[in-house]
């Protein structure tokens, strides 16, 4: 068994899947580990809806109607849900608290996506998380069915890896400008 550390620098973004995805079953194993994250008053501030077949046609169609796009430019909009055959909407459920704010909340959504992705990734699974400029758009949130204080921070894009090669490890050199310590 490898470490975490290990697992976390194996991850990639695979933009690119098969037709193959987990079931409903293993991906409750794997949202019961992923929420662990931090979660100041146990508020569980996140819910994941899976979107399969037709409810990624939906989608499409609400990104396409949020954009205004018409013709060829929202029918290329409209397949984008279809590159992966399970996505997995992230949505942040903030509500009011006196002592946990919505940021903190967000964040522990977010959380949540990160360790599910990289869940899924160890498990074997290609992922991508897909975000875009209509991803809190009405439409889009009425597709998904949020209630109110719900929103979306994007979708995990997961399928199989195929035959095609694990993609590079993106390094980033400026990881020294991002670290500093205060005394």
């Amino acid at each position: 068994m490898r470490s975490v550390r290990e697992a976390v620098l194996a991850r990639r973004s695979w933009p690119s899947v098969t037709d193959a995805a987990p079931t409903d079953a293993e991906l409750a194993g794997l949202l019961e580990a992923a929420s662990t994250v931090p979660d100041h008053a146990a508020l569980g501030p996140w819910r994941v809806i899976a979107l399969r077949g037709e409810a990624r046609r939906r989608l499409g169609a609400a990104l396409a109607e949020a954009s205004g796009f018409e013709g060829d430019a929202a029918d290329k909009l409209a397949a984008k849900p279809l590159r992966a055959p399970l996505l997995l909407a992230l949505v942040a459920a903030v509500r009011p608290h006196p002592k946990v704010p919505a940021w903190e909340q967000e964040a522990s959504a977010a959380g949540v996506g990160h360790l599910l992705a990289l869940l899924l990734d160890d498990a074997g699974w290609g992922v991508m998380w897909r975000t875009g400029p209509f991803t809190r758009h009405p439409a889009v949130a009425r597709m998904h069915g949020l209630a109110e204080g719900e929103h979306l921070l994007g979708w995990l894009y997961v399928g199989g890896r195929g035959a095609a090669d694990r993609p590079q490890r993106r390094s980033d050199p400026r990881i020294a400008d991002r670290f500093s310590a205060l005394t």
